[in-house]
């Protein structure tokens, strides 16, 4: 494997820290090496060494990008749904309500997923794994996720209530991907459950609870 000096593997910055041009191609290379490994054997498959190996970095600056597995593949989890949200932006969904705009969307990454369960799966047990140590990698899943989200609503200032009803449809779309790669719930369960909680989106629109007797019930 063509290795790294160690210089450059000792100045190699954290990932929380800017990266050069240099750096960012880098750490693109070991998410892509990170994505087929995963594609081709799951969670398993995953192994720091080959990573290094197939991204040709030094196994050291892997670990200085990436302390560990989880690390590494929640990172992933980032950069697919990064690279699904330019997608969807490409094509934005058509429903006429928010409600079915972000059933639509998120039933389209949930597709993406399904064509590579393998990887999906690594990604979704590596989520399910982390600790606080992933705090930082776990809460850009959760930014990407609510992005997509509020980009299909079409909502740039959602209100507190908004975003509560937001958290609620991450968990439901979590869920979902852990009870279908455990081989507990079909599509079209899934695809239910989605529609269902997509539907918190349109009772949180304001004006959603306006009408008689509105008022006495908060």
């Amino acid at each position: 494997m063509p290795a790294e000096s160690k210089l450059e593997a000792s100045s190699a910055r954290p990932p929380s820290a800017p990266l050069t041009e240099r750096q960012e191609a880098r750490r693109r290379r070991i998410l892509h090496a990170s994505a087929q490994l995963a594609s081709r054997g799951g969670f398993d498959a995953v192994q720091m060494r080959e990573v290094a190996e197939s991204s040709q970095v030094a196994l050291g600056t892997l670990y200085r990008y990436f302390p560990s597995k989880v690390h590494l593949l929640v990172a992933t989890m980032q950069d697919q749904l990064e690279h699904m949200h330019g997608t969807l932006r490409k094509k934005p969904p058509a429903g006429d309500t928010a409600a079915e705009r972000v059933a639509e969307t998120l039933m389209r990454a949930f597709r993406a997923l399904q064509r590579e369960p393998h990887l999906a799966d690594a990604m979704v047990r590596a989520l399910t794994f982390a600790d606080r140590s992933v705090s930082p990698e776990v809460d850009q899943v959760s930014r990407q996720t609510t992005a997509i989200i509020l980009d299909a609503v079409g909502l740039e200032n959602p209100s507190p209530e908004q975003l509560s009803a937001v958290r609620v449809i991450e968990h439901t779309w979590h869920s979902a991907l852990i009870t279908w790669l455990s081989g507990r719930a079909s599509i079209a369960q899934v695809k239910i459950d989605i529609e269902t909680v997509c539907r918190l989106i349109d009772l949180t629109e304001p004006g959603a609870g306006a009408g008689p007797g509105a008022g006495a019930a908060r």
